[in-house]
């Protein structure tokens, strides 16, 4: 038995996003858990994801001369299991031998991208060009089981590439024997900028139904909250909700004990300090500062002068000067 079978329903995900979710904001999530209600099992409160994914991983890259770089990408701490590689490309041969790698690296499941709307991506024939080629689609995905060697693989997609198709598209996936099928409910020139189709959702569900496959349905769209999110799966049917850019908005969304609007400003900049410091100590020298930037409005937000507060922070010019321009506000 894989480990999403284990898992108790409803099922709340982080999403993954490049240059996001890497293993140091993925250790910031689990040190805002609740340890008591997690060893206690109970839902709601436990405060990590139920399951995490890496960033965005080519598999070409890791049979590339810069393949230590990538590599790097995969690292990840025992406290963040379960955890999924999620890796993309158009070379079955190359998810074959990425699917091994993974497993050796201690990896609870893959999830093979077929849903980036990047137009880099989709000139390789990778990411959402694969909803447009099911053929391929289904190699790669067989290619990908098959050097997994027994770790479950998953497929996060879009519901169609210029046009709702989640008859045809749905049905090609749901053929094979991935074990979860995560649907960001938009098409692709949607991009994030409409309204997610969550009425869309209910008819993978019939198609799972239909022929009866094992496969969890995942929903992924404009969802901020928990309480939202099981509301998703109550209405539609579906065992689980991946969550993205609401963690911007709110670090401690999967902690339903912490009422994010009472944190004080100090609770909420000791944080960011130890986020950033925590970069530091990971990655000093081999990624670039300016990554974190993008995290200071999660931190520095609804609190008296927060605004002018992310201005100064935004124009720092190192990491260490970032670290002690946010140490600063903690006496604000």
């Amino acid at each position: 038995m894989h480990f999403w079978e284990k898992l108790k329903k409803p099922i709340f995900i982080l999403a993954p996003m490049d240059g996001v979710t890497d293993t140091v904001f993925r250790q910031i999530l689990v040190s805002v858990a609740c340890p008591q209600r997690q060893q206690a099992g109970l839902r709601g409160g436990r405060g990590k994801p139920d399951v995490f994914f890496t960033e965005f991983i080519p598999v070409d890259g890791l049979f590339s001369k810069g393949y230590e770089k990538v590599l790097e990408t995969l690292k990840f701490t025992k406290k963040e299991q379960p955890i999924v590689a999620q890796i993309w490309g158009s070379n079955p041969e190359n998810f074959y031998k990425a699917a091994g790698l993974i497993k050796k690296l201690g990896f609870d499941g893959i999830d093979i991208n077929m849903g980036c709307p990047d137009k880099n991506v989709i000139k390789k024939g990778a990411g959402s060009a694969l909803i447009k080629n099911p053929k391929l689609a289904k190699e790669i995905i067989e290619a990908t089981i098959s050097g997994a060697e027994g770790l479950p693989v998953s497929v996060k997609t879009r519901i169609g590439f210029d046009r709702i198709d989640i008859e045809n598209w749905v049905t090609h996936l749901l053929q094979t024997q991935i074990s979860a099928l995560t649907l960001h409910l938009r098409i692709v020139p949607e991009m994030s900028k409409v309204p997610a189709h969550w009425e869309e959702v209910s008819k993978a569900v019939k198609i799972k139904n239909k022929f009866k496959s094992k496969a969890l349905v995942i929903g992924n769209g404009d969802v901020k909250s928990l309480k939202e999110a099981r509301e998703k799966c109550e209405r539609y049917g579906i065992d689980g909700v991946m969550i993205g850019q609401g963690i911007f908005e709110n670090v401690w969304l999967f902690n339903e004990d912490i009422d994010v609007q009472n944190r004080a400003s100090g609770q909420r900049i000791r944080l960011l300090v130890k986020h950033l410091e925590l970069f530091k100590k990971t990655y000093e020298g081999r990624k670039h500062f300016e990554l974190m930037k993008k995290f200071v409005k999660c931190y520095v937000n609804n609190f008296e002068r927060s605004s002018d507060s992310r201005v100064k922070l935004m124009k720092t010019k190192t990491l260490d000067e970032l670290i002690q321009a946010s140490k600063q506000l903690q006496t604000i």
